[in-house]
């Protein structure tokens, strides 16, 4: 069965958005591999900090269908597809991988570009799959994580999800 690795993000009453994230992507495919919750600042944009968090799931879905239910998501909790690219946001749900799967498929583009771009994509991801290789650059999460030289803050929150901590606050 594919393994899929989807990002969420929210700025905008950030701990509702993601706990609905959450609740959707339980009820459609059962057990989750969920990562830290980590804080970050805006990126492309002057707003408010994000959470963001990567959360693995293994399905029989299609990319297609996989986009259009996040897509759905994304409405269903508010967010706004006529306003600029970088701006803020209830919910974003984004397909990483799907499996190894390289080119565009169905319209998305896997893996998606960001991985290698942005922290609170990477870091999140390599703490959830640090062995796998990414698809495209042949290299394991952990070590592009340890390679990443980007000038890009981020923390961990402290993030409770169906009475569970998932995500514990570094300590200062």
């Amino acid at each position: 069965m594919p393994r899929v690795y989807i990002s969420i993000g929210s700025n905008i009453d950030r701990e509702r958005y993601i706990t609905a994230a959450l609740d959707a992507l339980d009820h459609w495919f059962g057990r989750l591999l969920i990562s830290s919750v980590y804080e970050s600042e805006s990126v492309g944009f002057d707003g408010s900090p994000f959470y963001n968090l990567v959360v693995g799931v293994d399905t029989e879905l299609a990319v297609a269908e996989l986009s259009v239910r996040f897509k759905q998501l994304e409405a269903d909790n508010g967010r706004l597809r006529d306003v600029p690219k970088f701006s803020a946001r209830t919910l974003d749900l984004d397909i990483l991988t799907y499996d190894d799967e390289v080119g565009t498929v169905d319209g998305v583009e896997l893996p998606r570009g960001e991985i290698l771009k942005n922290a609170f994509v990477l870091l999140p991801l390599a703490e959830i799959a640090p062995a796998d290789i990414h698809p495209v650059c042949g290299q394991r999460y952990h070590d592009l994580w340890q390679a990443y030289d980007r000038d890009q803050k981020l923390w961990t929150v402290d993030f409770i999800w169906q009475g569970r901590l998932i995500s514990r606050a570094a300590a200062s």
